[in-house]
């Protein structure tokens, strides 16, 4: 091999290392990371396992993870918003892509269960709790711009923001981006492919809540329906008896014990 021909191969190298899963500047210079309406709160390198904030016994750790830089930041495209998000970037063996994953019900909190999913499987990760604290919708009244982030503008801000934080982690931005949510998740899906269908190569949009409004009517007509009256209620009792009748009605099609 001549030297012109060995010098050129060296630089091909390091112009591609960062395409093989190598890092292009440390986790922890990402705390300095300058971008529009975020701020970097953490970024620091996690090895083997995970205990969320708030997690009081093992069982909220999460256990068997590979090494990655976690970053979390907060977002704020409104004066109002304050979307809390996560980045989770594989240290070493990332495969080039990113799977954002969604959340369940009115969100409120960061799934990392399925974050440490997706890591484990060479993936960079992102996930946001949607811009409120909990599992209800408390957050509504007053906070018309709150309920936006809720809608589909914290799912799209998250995803702006983490393609640029891998890009500046690893050097390059993600070959892939795909979104993998139900349920909530599905939904989020479903709004990403309407109002921002070039942030995704790829979505799924399991069990997608995708009638709001429809099924908000729909559950309180229920609670309408059986506790209009003493005879209407249904005695937590008699529930067993329902669901036996459910499932052997069904199992006489399919014979598999499964409900309706």
């Amino acid at each position: 091999m001549t030297t012109r021909t060995s010098v050129l191969a060296l630089a091909l190298f390091l112009v591609a290392a960062p395409l093989f899963g190598q890092t292009s500047q440390t986790c922890e210079g990402l705390r300095s990371l300058a971008l529009a309406n975020t701020a970097v709160t953490t970024a620091a390198v996690v090895t083997g396992s995970f205990t969320p904030q708030g997690a009081t016994n093992p069982s909220g750790t999460i256990a068997n993870l590979p090494t990655f830089c976690r970053v979390a930041a907060t977002l704020k495209p409104t004066t109002d918003s304050e979307i809390k998000t996560e980045f989770w970037l594989p240290m070493s063996g990332w495969n080039r892509k990113l799977q954002s994953v969604g959340n369940g019900a009115w969100a409120g909190v960061i799934p990392y269960a399925a974050m440490a999913q997706a890591v484990t499987g060479g993936y960079a990760t992102a996930a946001t709790d949607t811009g409120h604290t909990g599992n209800t919708a408390s957050f509504v009244p007053g906070h018309p711009e709150r309920l936006v982030d809720y809608g589909y503008r914290a799912v799209h801000e998250m995803t702006v923001a983490g393609k640029a934080v891998i890009r500046a982690f690893y050097g390059n931005a993600p070959q892939y981006s795909y979104w993998n949510g139900c349920s909530t998740g599905g939904r989020q899906g479903l709004m990403e492919a309407q109002h921002y269908p070039a942030d995704y190569d790829g979505i799924i949009a399991g069990a997608p809540v995708n009638a709001r409004v429809h099924q908000m009517i729909w559950e309180l007509w229920v609670a309408q329906a059986v506790h209009k009256d003493d005879a209407s209620y249904i005695p937590p009792a008699k529930y067993k008896t329902i669901n036996d009748a459910a499932l052997a009605k069904c199992d006489a099609d399919d014979g598999r014990r499964t409900a309706c």
